[in-house]
């Protein structure tokens, strides 16, 4: 997954999962570079495993694929949403330049979408030049090209002042000229005054001709093509300039390039997905779009979805972000294993899911969380072993650093590194020395999540046996990011102090810098244009952060990217718990279910129906 998680479980399998699901067989793929196996009954020990159904025969166009859900999307946006469910609904409607296809092996490489081909490099590394394929359309009347202009104005209208793209921190200072042009579009509020700077201004480094759009960098980055699969670099229609980005009247008129279009959304309920008679399964490598109709439902939870789906009901396909309770796993892992469930997947997803925010701006306890030694001592005072139990330790290996397995980097880790080993007595000594032994904390969690609560609950145990009084919060996953973390003054007001969050990278392999510059990299990454949501701020991680994303080689930033991430666990800004698998489930008429790990889901723009119960 390429954003913040919204479903706990991840990466690359371990060996205490390989026990678990070697009965299952199949074929596998290289675990370096965050490769998956992926495709109808297809497993790799290495990186999760495939039980998807394959089905018989040959596809079949037509049906009504309904998804379940349990909530809504932070936004519907071409360029807004940093959120994988935000991208899953994204897939039926919008195109990327580069994103990932339902492809054995590949699907976490980004390939062509609606680029031509991988981009032409020049300017001695720092100039990237994409070209948009011909017959990719906007649904409009009549229909309309997408061009490098739309390509333009997406990255331009991604970080508006009102609610930017939560990704910037990972490029903002890379191309030439943009940060400068972020500065004053921020400065723009309202619907006019946006379209009125666009006329007039734009990133001196990025260029236009026809269909062809050019990025010119301030240094060689090879990393740069994998964050061109990211929504900032989408195209935006000349339309979307009437409204204000991510607004609730934008959101009722996106105009599609995908195979399906918006018939309906309303929010934290439905969301109604029909055929786009502009789009042309020739200018599309990525997506089939066998099925007619893809309604999504937003009102249920995870008992019932999972209830639903196992009955082949007619109205009951697969899920949307509600996945198989945390009771159920254990049973789907064993009868995966005898053979007898084709509609049970575990699959990676390269991530830190959950993991535990610290929140440095909180001011309760006299500013108490703003101390690296109090956050070292709740660090020690929460048993990983105990909050991996409760969520399912063969699903959820623990991770006890900032990047998992599967991102470069990571293997330069030493396997038994644990800053924070269990150890109470050092906790409450911790506190003591800091005049902190009376904290009364608040955790914020997602109560609609079996695995967030359990999560939340555990560390609530784990903290009152080094005597910190801990309230629990929960709020609906729907806004959970967008009215609570997102938010820089309901942290700095106290609202919450520690949140049980989850992160992925933008993009995959070359991804370290997609974990350290949205979390960790000082204020230039607060929200709402970063993610560090717990104003973490070290000058000296700062840098590091810098020479890594400027390093003149993989192996030199790789180095330098462990350096970071022991720098990071030395201050505790969070508490990382798993690197685990993600569970999914789909009904048995459901075919061709491809697991992609970006969107921690099957790919529904790939699936084809057979009849219900069939």
């Amino acid at each position: 997954m390429r954003k913040r998680s919204y479903a706990f479980g991840s990466v690359v399998g371990v060996v205490a999962l390989a026990t678990a699901v070697a009965a299952c067989g199949g074929s596998s793929s290289s675990g370096s570079g965050g490769k998956s196996s992926s495709g109808s009954g297809s497993t790799s020990l290495n990186s999760g495993t495939q039980g998807v159904n394959p089905g018989t025969g040959s596809p079949k166009s037509g049906g009504t694929l309904y998804m379940l859900g349990q909530g809504d999307v932070d936004y519907v946006d071409y360029n807004i949403s940093y959120y994988s469910i935000g991208g899953l609904a994204q897939r039926m409607y919008q195109r990327y330049l580069y994103d990932y296809g339902a492809t054995n092996g590949q699907t976490t490489d980004a390939e062509p979408d609606l680029a031509t081909a991988a981009p032409v490099v020049s300017n001695g590394g720092k100039t990237y030049t994409v070209t948009i394929r011909t017959g990719a359309m906007w649904n409009t009347t009549p229909a309309r090209q997408v061009t490098g202009a739309d390509a333009l104005r997406g990255l331009e209208r991604s970080c508006n002042g009102v609610q930017p793209f939560g990704g910037l921190p990972d490029f903002e200072s890379l191309i030439v000229g943009y940060a400068s042009f972020c500065s004053g579009f921020a400065k723009a509020t309202t619907a006019p005054a946006m379209k009125a700077y666009l006329a007039s201004h734009s990133p001196s480094g990025v260029k236009v001709n026809g269909q062809s759009i050019s990025y010119t960098l301030t240094h060689p980055a090879s990393y740069f093509p994998g964050q061109l699969e990211l929504d900032a670099f989408a195209p935006a229609p000349i339309e979307s300039l009437s409204y204000v980005p991510a607004s609730a009247a934008a959101q009722q008129h996106e105009i599609a390039d995908g195979p399906y279009q918006i018939q309906s959304y309303t929010p934290a309920r439905q969301i109604v997905f029909t055929r786009n008679p502009a789009w042309k399964a020739s200018s599309d490598p990525l997506r089939k779009a066998y099925v007619n109709k893809i309604v999504v439902s937003e009102t249920g939870n995870q008992a019932s979805v999972q209830q639903q789906l196992e009955t082949n009901s007619a109205n009951a396909s697969m899920e949307f972000d509600a996945f198989p309770p945390l009771q159920s796993v254990a049973g789907l892992i064993k009868q995966m294993q005898q053979g007898l469930n084709h509609n049970f997947n575990l699959g990676p997803t390269l991530s830190s899911n959950p993991y535990l925010i610290f929140n440095a701006a909180s001011p309760n306890n006299s500013g108490a969380l703003a101390k690296v030694a109090v956050r070292q001592a709740l660090s020690y005072g929460i048993s990983r072993a105990h909050l991996t139990q409760v969520i399912n330790p063969v699903v959820n290996p623990p991770l006890t650093h900032v990047l998992p397995p599967g991102i470069n980097g990571s293997a330069n880790l030493p396997s038994s590194y644990n800053p924070y080993p269990y150890n109470p007595t050092k906790a409450k000594q911790l506190l003591a020395s800091a005049g902190a032994s009376n904290l009364s904390l608040t955790i914020l969690y997602r109560p609609d999540s079996t695995e967030s609560t359990a999560v939340a609950t555990a560390t609530q145990s784990d903290l009152a046996k080094i005597g910190v009084k801990v309230k629990l919060l929960g709020t609906p996953s729907a806004d959970f990011y967008t009215k609570y973390l997102e938010v820089p003054s309901v942290a700095k007001r106290g609202v919450w102090d520690i949140a049980v969050g989850g992160w992925a990278p933008d993009w995959y392999n070359q991804g370290s810098l997609s974990f350290f510059g949205p979390l960790f990299n000082g204020s230039a990454a607060y929200p709402p244009v970063g993610s560090n949501f717990g104003f973490y701020n070290n000058p000296t991680v700062n840098s590091m952060i810098q020479s890594a994303s400027t390093a003149s080689s993989v192996a030199t930033a790789d180095a330098q990217w462990v350096q970071a991430d022991e720098a990071v666990m030395k201050d505790a800004p969070i508490y990382p718990i798993t690197a685990g698998l993600q569970p999914n489930y789909h009904a048995s008429y459901v075919h061709n279910a491809w697991y992609i790990p970006a969107i921690q889901q099957f790919d529904p723009t790939n699936v084809w129906l057979s009849s219900p119960g069939s």
